[in-house]
């Protein structure tokens, strides 16, 4: 019998469904409800995000094309545009930004890493725009003739899995995001420089973490303490106390300043941080791996569903970049626990052409020659 199960229903296997109706019991989700349950428009969805269907009508043509496969697929026989889309609207998104956050939690147990040797963990910082049109978002004003919403986003750099998420509009200043990072003791934060702020890093240091930040060209300062015998790369590493009438009041203690040149781009960058555990080098391998969290909002702009909305309220808006998330954390939970040999990109490809094929998932997904493949880059 499980031989004859589709690609996506092996794939929902690894989903906790009794975690989730523990969700939808807390928020009630379910009541009043006869067919088309909160399971059934998760997983409607989340078909919809591995499928890459740009709009909600797209997504029904799949199923009504594979109409007797729906019971099969687990989604139920009952999803239709009308279902989804007053499900969208109607039942509140706290129940899949909760599922998400449990998967979120089981990624990053499953995926834990030490690469770096720290005590706490190595997080990167930033937010990318979702641009909606202002017709029909009007909630979502960004500018005169724009709508949007920002996804910022904390993402734990060894296990490539996002720890934190926060939707707000568009026009929202990043660095006030900072104020909502659940901060960790012992774990550093890497920012670009559009989180130089000094009225807020200090409550970084106050927690008892670290941070590696983009130093600001105009910043003011003077030399403290510098170190020698540096790293070829290295061309500066030294202790400065800040100068500036207002910075130097809001952040009063010594500050690390780093200048890396960096070989690859041909340019060079000034790091600060508030570590001063950790050698000039892996300051600014800490920054480089900061590309991580853009490579992980290129991932889910170009292989999973959030450029186009399956509707117009702030709610379908969140339900569908939760379900997105749901959808990243699956694939990366079928990645660690069948210890495939792909990258969760390709893993994505193959699943995307391949949900209504009854072949195994270990079939599927493993490389046949990994030698070869190697060989070839």
């Amino acid at each position: 019998m499980f031989n004859d199960l589709f690609v996506f229903s092996r794939l929902v296997s690894f989903l906790d469904r009794s975690k989730f109706n523990r969700i939808v019991q807390k928020y009630s989700g379910d009541r009043y409800v006869k067919h088309f349950t909160c399971w059934n428009q998760l997983l409607a969805l989340m078909f919809g995000q591995l499928s890459n269907c740009d709009e909600l009508r797209a997504l029904i043509v799949a199923f009504d094309a594979h109409r007797s496969k729906c019971y099969h697929l687990s989604a139920g026989r009952h999803v239709t545009r009308s279902n989804l889309a007053k499900a969208n609207e109607n039942r509140g998104f706290r129940i899949f930004e909760d599922f998400a956050y449990y998967m979120i939690e089981l990624a990053r147990k499953k995926r834990a890493k030490k690469i770096f040797g720290f005590r706490g963990y190595v997080y990167a910082f930033d937010s990318t725009t979702i641009d909606l049109c202002l017709e029909f978002f009007e909630w979502a004003k960004f500018r005169s003739t724009k709508g949007g919403v920002k996804i910022h986003t904390l993402l734990d750099v060894e296990t490539q899995v996002p720890s934190f998420l926060l939707i707000t509009e568009a026009k929202m200043n990043d660095v006030k995001a900072m104020d909502f990072i659940p901060y960790e003791t012992s774990s550093y934060y890497v920012f670009d420089r559009a989180y130089n702020d000094f009225e807020r890093l200090p409550r970084i240091d106050s927690m008892g973490c670290f941070f590696v930040v983009r130093a600001k060209t105009n910043m003011l300062f003077e030399f403290a303490e510098s170190k020698e015998n540096l790293a070829d790369n290295i061309l500066k590493d030294c202790k400065i106390t800040l100068t500036g009438p207002k910075t130097k009041k809001l952040y009063d203690k010594p500050l690390r300043i780093v200048e890396c040149y960096d070989a690859e781009d041909k340019r060079m960058f000034t790091y600060l941080t508030n570590s001063n555990k950790i050698s000039a080098s892996r300051v600014a391998e800490l920054y480089k791996n900061r590309w991580l969290v853009e490579l992980f909002f290129k991932w889910l702009k170009q292989h999973l569903t959030i450029k186009k909305i399956w509707g117009t309220s702030e709610n379908v808006v969140k339900i569908q970049i939760h379900v997105a998330i749901i959808t990243y954390c699956l694939v990366a939970i079928v990645h660690h626990d069948m210890k495939l040999n792909r990258s969760l990109y390709e893993i994505l490809q193959i699943l995307g052409i391949s949900l209504t094929d009854k072949a195994p998932l270990q079939e599927l997904l493993t490389v046949k020659n990994p030698e070869k493949r190697k060989s070839r880059g």
